[in-house]
């Protein structure tokens, strides 16, 4: 058995299978407030929020589909198991999004083949009143039509999330889009989530060019791998596409989630859930991490036998040579955390944490930004 799958780990029990996506019902309820406080301290821009906030939602409507999908295990022979990555992020494994993807490919089928919400519930009545039976398999039933009318109602947070383009005007002759698209990434079972800003200076606009569009998209989606760098990303698309050029380039790491119920952490950050002793729902830390790289100056270099293409020269992070490292202009890390969590977060003063931005939320929607 691998260390990859050691570090997997399936939730048998019901109850603890409905915590669990409590849990992250609860935290992506709270991303998106976070992303608010972020625009009112311009580190982003409306419609980057606008945006953000979509994925964001995708994340919740996917955790409601997997509390259907696994309403019933532990209890029910046939109801699946949910696994999880315990170790590294903390959020549910990468081959858990792939099949939701095939099921819906097929969810218009087999809500065909199912009875509807009323008619189930009309039976369990009967089972319980007439017959006098708890009716389990009439329960697990209507959970399943409830999995696949999520999934057939779309907007989920899907292994591949295309990217789709948001014009943001014109300076001059060329037109400003916003590229977004985002990804779950394999290697480590986390959200990411790209914004590429982009002057396009084409004959036709990308979105309703035929030609590049389809293969701008195929180009970022087959770049889209949490190992390389942004200056890797942004690079590679600035020599591929001659009249499109990347200003700019962020990508968000959603996670891992840490949690005292639930993951395996070592560390600070393990010392400081142990410390909080939080009631049940509020035992969480979320990293959420950005990267950015900024275009510098523009150079203008010859192609093929006599023509000239700008090519960007992008800035790396000046501080200490890490620019090389991270392949990015700039990195910041924050960390979102109820109340409990940040007291032993602040009492405990742990080195490593000193400079990360945190986020407290509260139950009652309150989110306070702290350095």
């Amino acid at each position: 058995m691998s260390e990859t799958t050691l570090d997997h780990f399936q939730l048998e029990d019901t109850r603890v299978t409905r915590r669990y996506v409590a849990k992250f019902q609860a935290i992506t309820g709270h991303l998106g407030r976070v992303a608010a406080v972020m625009e009112a301290e311009k580190r982003l821009a409306r419609h980057e929020v606008d945006v953000i906030a979509r994925y964001l939602l995708g994340l919740t409507l996917t955790f409601r589909a997997l509390a259907h999908k696994y309403h019933f295990s532990g209890r029910y022979a046939h109801a699946g198991k949910l696994t999880f990555d315990r170790q590294e992020s903390g959020f549910p494994v990468f081959h858990e999004l792939l099949t939701m993807a095939n099921d819906a490919q097929q969810a218009e089928r087999h809500l065909a083949g199912l009875p509807g919400e009323q008619a189930l519930k009309d039976q369990m009545v009967r089972a319980i009143v007439g017959d006098l039976e708890i009716p389990t398999k009439l329960q697990f039933a209507l959970s399943q039509r409830l999995y696949y009318e999520e999934l057939a109602r779309g907007g989920l947070f899907w292994a591949r999330n295309d990217p789709e383009a948001v014009w943001l005007g014109n300076d001059g002759s060329r037109r400003r889009f916003l590229l977004h698209w985002a990804v779950y990434d394999s290697q480590v079972n986390l959200p990411q989530i790209y914004l590429m800003e982009v002057e396009d200076t084409g004959r036709i606009g990308l979105p309703k060019d035929e030609r590049r569009w389809p293969e701008a998209q195929n180009h970022l989606m087959a770049q889209s791998v949490g190992g390389l760098k942004l200056l890797t990303i942004a690079k590679g698309f600035d020599e591929d596409f001659d009249d499109l050029h990347p200003k700019r380039l962020r990508r968000f790491h959603v996670g891992p989630m840490y949690s005292h119920s639930f993951t395996h952490q070592t560390g600070p950050i393990g010392q400081v859930l142990e410390t909080a002793r939080a009631p049940e729902g509020e035992d969480w830390a979320l990293v959420w991490t950005e990267e950015d790289l900024r275009s510098e100056r523009v150079e203008d270099v010859p192609t093929g036998w006599f023509g000239r293409v700008e090519r960007e020269i992008f800035a790396l992070d000046p501080f200490s040579g890490r620019g090389a490292q991270t392949g990015a202009t700039a990195m910041e890390r924050a960390i979102i955390l109820p109340e409990r969590p940040y007291q032993a977060l602040a009492e405990l003063d742990p080195p490593g944490f000193r400079d990360v931005r945190k986020f407290v939320v509260s139950p009652r929607g309150r989110v306070l930004s702290y350095r």
